[in-house]
């Protein structure tokens, strides 16, 4: 059994549990309160909990730290932008307790960052860093945190849409400085990520079998993969190796360094080609398309362009407008047929098949 003591004008609270004495403040001055708290306690212990005052004396800051210890010690590759919300977070969370961090409180952050101007993919990035943090808490031994509260989001409605036609990109090509035009050709074909394509070294290009070849820890999900090269591209890559500088590593570069910013070049020619705001990874958007307008099935265009989940390969494989013209035009001439059959004299419907529409019988 606990007890109930006064230090000043405040009463305390004394109790055990696994033979360690707890000691807590009521942090009020009324009995009943104190006696409250101490049934609360004494509930948690007999359930096997550990009581709500070990949770009290952890801070936010101390659940920030273990998240960035987790993201280096696992070398995750977006420490950066865990770094970022946590610095974000830290305005508001700073100091809290864990039983402080409330959806109350969360949703005076989300208010407070929207008054900012902060977009709603950003405020959902920092909400997920504590949502992270605070699980992790709840994992450790002992946990430092005993429950994780709902912690509501925002729907993204900025999610790009971009993409090139095959006109826009000849375009594209046209207007960019030389050393560029490989890798956004590379990057055209393959729908590979930009730091994947600029970091790319003539070691992972095999010429005689037409393949380049990601290791494994290098791409964005740690997978490596493998892409077989077309004519076209082996042709390109054929005239890269043999003009390549010396001393460099890399298959794209500058002058026989690295290639790193480029947005100020990259700008200047889509303005020149008509395609003012596209960005280069709309270039991988553009290869997840022409591949399934190509025939290739979905889970070997996943595996080149370096998807692991369906869901966000879904968001790249968007219907243009010149698909729905297509699809307008498709109509229009199944349509035009019916009429032509039924003028005819031949009543029997049009069958379909794999969506592709073929006659019944012959006329």
């Amino acid at each position: 059994m606990g007890s109930i003591y006064r230090r000043g004008k405040v009463y305390w609270l004394k109790y055990h549990r696994g033979g360690k004495a707890y000691y807590e403040s009521s942090r009020s001055d009324k009995l009943e309160k104190a006696k409250k708290l101490l049934k609360l306690r004494e509930g948690e212990i007999a359930q096997g909990k550990i009581p709500g005052v070990s949770f009290d004396r952890v801070f936010f800051d101390e659940l920030a730290e273990d998240l960035l210890t987790d993201y280096r010690i696992n070398h995750k590759k977006s420490y950066g932008r865990a770094a970022l919300s946590v610095k974000h977070l830290k305005v508001v969370f700073q100091g809290i307790r864990v039983p402080g961090i409330t959806t109350a409180r969360i949703k005076t952050y989300i208010d407070k960052r929207l008054q900012e101007g902060s977009s709603n993919a950003s405020i959902n990035r920092e909400l997920a860093a504590l949502k992270r943090m605070l699980h992790l808490g709840a994992e450790q031994t002992p946990p430092k945190v005993d429950r994780v509260p709902h912690i509501p989001t925002l729907e993204e409605r900025n999610i790009r849409k971009g993409f090139f036609e095959y006109r826009e990109y000849r375009q594209l090509l046209d207007s960019l400085p030389g050393y560029l035009k490989p890798a956004v050709t590379f990057a055209y074909m393959t729908g590979w990520r930009k730091e994947e394509i600029l970091s790319l070294k003539w070691p992972q290009v095999d010429l005689a079998e037409g393949t380049v070849r990601l290791e494994p820890g290098l791409t964005k999900n740690d997978e490596g993969r493998t892409f077989y090269m077309d004519d076209e591209l082996w042709s390109m890559m054929k005239d890269l190796h043999r003009n390549r500088r010396l001393g460099c590593p890399y298959v794209f570069h500058k002058d026989g360094k690295r290639i790193q910013q480029f947005r100020k070049t990259w700008e200047s020619a889509c303005k020149k080609a008509g395609a003012r705001g596209m960005v280069f990874h709309d270039l991988r958007r553009t290869a997840v398309r022409n591949m399934i307008r190509a025939g290739i099935p979905e889970r070997v265009a996943m595996t080149i362009t370096g998807h692991k989940t369906r869901a966000v390969f879904d968001r790249y494989n968007i219907v243009s407008t010149e698909d729905l013209k297509e699809a307008a035009k498709k109509r229009q001439d199944f349509n035009v047929q019916q009429a032509e059959w039924l003028q005819n004299g031949y009543n029997r419907p049009i069958k379909e098949k794999r969506g592709m529409a073929f006659n019944a019988i012959t006329p």
